[in-house]
């Protein structure tokens, strides 16, 4: 495909039909519609708007983007706006970047519950920080957590996981001082989360099991018997689970690229393809098994859409959420006390973005670089813009 850099919707585009003749049946709604946002996504089937410079009066027409929230294109500027939202939500001390995922075995359950196992994963990976980092043995704080989840691995497969970033330091109880993390380098102990969390997810899962709550649809009928089901649990109980934290490092700026590069992320960026050829697409991925060596893999397209598609999440479902004092019930008078503690001031985060961010939010003008552009006109296919023709939408060539 020369002279166009590759995208996840130059791969839906060409292979969606042959993809919903073998795969379908199987869709949900959501899934449907993110496979036809996506290849839809800034062509003329959405519509086209024109943009006008408000100093030089430079004018340019744009596709319309689909602003769904799986697509590559659409999240970059989605992330930034976000971004721009959390200047009154940074305080000046060193941040944690903790992960909390789970063992394979219960990916399939996962994936057939996902609403419901999402939820559990929030609440047994919150549960935890919030009271260990609440025991007066490890910091005997409140702390304040973002929790982002993730449901892929490098090579697309369902791998459900959270990122979490918590201010190294937390309120007392009685919220009359910040309490600073007790050793340098170092936050609340592994070994604990791992094992409190293993325990409050198995419980939580136990406890739907009981409702009724489960789906056990298709191969995993065999786990609907309890015998099989509380059998499966045992065995994980006994496994260690891999959760690990990072040590404490910088301060807003730092924060800034963590949550840049984990909020708005979706399965695989454009920037990890490499090219479609023969109905198969290369892209790069780093082997978590192998050190995180860097390699190249290769999937027939239809693989790579069905895998893709995997990573859907259910209508309405919020995949970035607050916790502790960063909670939205209370979390602006939460910060104001910390910061009284801290004697510190709101970030001015506009000053901490790239300037390549910074543009892209404003518009700049391309032309003059002074000015910003507007929208002001919108058109559809078949319509004129003053005297400027819309212009038809590219053309894909699979080979």
């Amino acid at each position: 495909m020369t002279g166009h850099r590759l995208e996840v919707a130059d791969v839906f585009r060409a292979h969606q039909d042959q993809f919903l003749h073998r795969w379908g049946y199987a869709l949900s709604d959501q899934q449907r519609k993110v496979l036809r946002d996506i290849g839809l996504c800034r062509t003329v089937a959405l519509g086209t708007h024109l943009e006008r410079c408000d100093r030089c009066s430079y004018e340019t027409v744009a596709y319309d983007s689909c602003r769904n929230r799986h697509c590559p294109k659409c999240q970059s500027s989605a992330r930034d706006r976000w971004l721009l939202k959390q200047a009154a939500s940074l305080l000046p001390v060193p941040y944690v970047h903790a992960v909390f995922t789970v063992p394979e075995q219960l990916a399939p359950l996962g994936l057939r519950n996902q609403r419901l196992f999402y939820s559990m994963l929030f609440r047994a990976a919150s549960e935890t920080l919030l009271e260990i980092a609440a025991d007066p043995r490890h910091l005997g704080a409140r702390i304040g957590i973002l929790a982002v989840l993730h449901s892929w691995s490098q090579n697309l497969q369902f791998h459900p996981h959270l990122h979490c970033l918590i201010p190294a330091g937390g309120l007392a109880p009685d919220n009359s001082r910040w309490i600073a993390t007790k050793r340098h380098g170092f936050f609340l102990p592994v070994r604990v989360l791992s094992r409190m969390f293993r325990g409050k997810l198995l419980s939580f899962l136990k406890r739907n099991y009981r409702r009724g709550e489960l789906c056990f649809a298709g191969k995993l009928a065999g786990l609907s018997s309890p015998r099989t089901f509380y059998a499966l649990l045992r065995s994980l109980r006994r496994r260690e689970w891999v959760v690990y934290s990072k040590p404490p490092f910088g301060g807003p700026e730092h924060v800034l690229k963590y949550l840049a590069r984990y909020t708005h992320r979706v399965a695989i960026s454009n920037g990890r393809l490499i090219s479609l050829e023969n109905g198969q697409v290369r892209f790069r991925w780093r082997d978590s098994r192998h050190n995180n060596r860097s390699s190249t893999m290769r999937l027939d397209a239809i693989e790579f859409i069905r895998r893709f598609l995997l990573h859907v999440l259910p209508a309405n479902f919020v995949r970035i959420r607050h916790f502790g004092f960063l909670a939205n019930r209370n979390r602006r008078q939460a910060l104001e006390l910390c910061r009284a503690h801290l004697h510190a001031t709101v970030a001015e985060l506009t000053t901490l973005l790239s300037e390549q961010q910074r543009s892209a939010l404003n518009r700049s003008c391309p032309q003059c670089r002074c000015g910003t552009l507007h929208v002001v006109a919108y058109a559809f296919v078949g319509q004129q813009i003053g005297t400027v023709t819309l212009p038809r939408p590219p053309t894909v060539n699979s080979s």
